[in-house]
């Protein structure tokens, strides 16, 4: 296969995987894989594209952080208090990184680890949507600062491949009582300081792993995750809020299962 076409699906996986609760991560390592290239030599080209879908949240949501900005300097509490949560949130995820990163590195290529993980994050979605009573909350602003730090915990692990981001703060904040609206919205904010970070961190430790040939696929895979992205986000919103988490658990499931099986024949 064409590297340009693999660039390309990446950039696809990324843009569509990033916000559903089915782990980017681990989709773009066994996609990798499926395609016939080694996960570990894409795994700088995979962090490099995230700033792409990122871009997404920022683009459909600028009312909402100009909204933010500007009562910052109005001194509105609500856009303090919005501030604040998403502060909490990520430290617990800054400080995971800092003492056990190259830990955690370590799981980054195993695509056995990811299969694993999709099976178990699946059956822990369909036993949270039927005991978890969630309730509306009014929005990002109104989470208590017990609820951010709790999320920001619960974040940490999707650290293990396979163990979805915007899952894991989604069904965190809702088995804390947010209601689906308000979680997944969260976990789209959340998901601009924490990836914005983690891309950083890991290109200025491994910048040697980015080579100049590289700059122009990593322009066309993060530019095929930010349109991908943005009508990803917007579709799923209105469907977890009609639909719930149920089809991602049984995606997830058939997925790893799938996984597991054509990795053993290999």
């Amino acid at each position: 296969m064409p590297v340009l076409w693999l660039v390309i699906i990446l950039g696809i996986v990324e843009g569509v995987t990033e916000y559903l609760p089915v782990s980017s991560t681990g989709h773009l390592i066994l996609a990798t894989e499926l395609l016939g290239f080694k996960a570990e030599d894409w795994e700088a080209f995979n962090v490099a594209i995230q700033p792409g879908a990122i871009l997404a949240i920022i683009v459909l949501y600028w009312r909402t952080f100009w909204d933010v900005f500007t009562g910052l300097f109005a001194r509105k509490p609500e856009a303090f208090r919005f501030v604040r949560n998403l502060v909490i949130a990520c430290i617990p995820a800054i400080i995971l990184a800092l003492l056990f990163g190259d830990h955690i590195e370590q799981l980054l290529g195993s695509a056995v680890v990811v299969a694993w993980a999709l099976i178990i994050g699946g059956v822990v979605i369909l036993v949270l949507e039927r005991v978890v009573k969630p309730r509306e909350c009014g929005g990002v602003s109104n989470l208590t600062l017990r609820q951010s730090g709790m999320i920001g915990v619960v974040q940490c692990l999707a650290m293990i491949p396979g163990v979805s981001r915007s899952g894991a703060t989604i069904l965190g904040a809702m088995a804390l009582g947010v209601d689906r609206k308000t979680a997944a919205e969260f976990s789209f904010f959340l998901a601009m300081p924490t990836l914005s970070g983690a891309t950083a961190y890991y290109l200025i430790k491994h910048n040697d792993r980015i080579s100049p040939d590289m700059y122009g696929n990593i322009l066309i895979g993060s530019g095929v995750s930010f349109v991908v992205a943005l009508v990803v986000v917007q579709l799923f919103v209105g469907f977890v809020t009609r639909y719930g988490f149920g089809p991602f658990a049984w995606y997830r499931i058939i997925a790893g299962t799938a996984a597991l099986i054509w990795l053993g024949a290999r």
